[in-house]
């Protein structure tokens, strides 16, 4: 499958909720097949980037309430949506790649769990295909967000995205 790229300017805080927001009803979407294989989405970007932001944004969308922090300091903080499980990642603390190899997340990845990682270039070579990478860059007051798919999977949830998003923008 070739690889399938969309970019998105988000020129504010609500554009970059509504990133988040898509993300999720992509998800829900595609539960059945997620339920079957796992989806991975890696978030890459600088500290500021929006990577939490779209995050916290997807979770609120599928319906958890109360705080969603970042995971900087736990590495993970885990959330239960309906049959799946998401796991949401933050590898930023991580000062060498092997270290992946003892903290046991490996087991969080599969069928049924939506894995999200921050920072998966400190962990390179660890972690399995990411089906979509979210890579986020500061642009003036907002954001652009580049999206690659990788995977089938992936693919169908970038074009359910880029959809949902070209709406909003019309």
């Amino acid at each position: 499958m070739p690889i399938q790229r969309s970019e998105f300017a988000l020129a504010d805080e609500n554009a970059t909720a509504r990133l988040g927001a898509s993300l999720a009803r992509a998800i829900e979407a595609e539960a059945a097949a997620i339920a079957a294989r796992g989806l991975v989405v890696a978030l890459a970007g600088d500290l500021g980037a929006g990577k939490t932001s779209v995050v916290r944004a997807m979770l609120r969308a599928l319906g958890v309430t109360g705080a969603i922090k970042s995971p900087t300091f736990t590495l993970v903080e885990p959330y239960v949506v309906s049959s799946l499980d998401f796991y949401h990642f933050d590898f930023y603390r991580l000062a060498d790649p092997e270290e992946f190899s003892f903290t046991g997340f490996r087991e969080m990845f599969g069928p049924a769990a939506v894995c999200l990682i921050e920072w998966p270039d400190k962990v390179a070579g660890h972690l399995p295909t990411a089906d979509l990478r979210i890579a986020l860059r500061v642009a003036g007051e907002g954001r652009h967000a580049s999206i690659t798919a990788a995977t089938e999977l992936g693919a169908t949830c970038l074009h359910r995205m880029t959809t949902e998003m070209a709406r909003h923008a019309a």
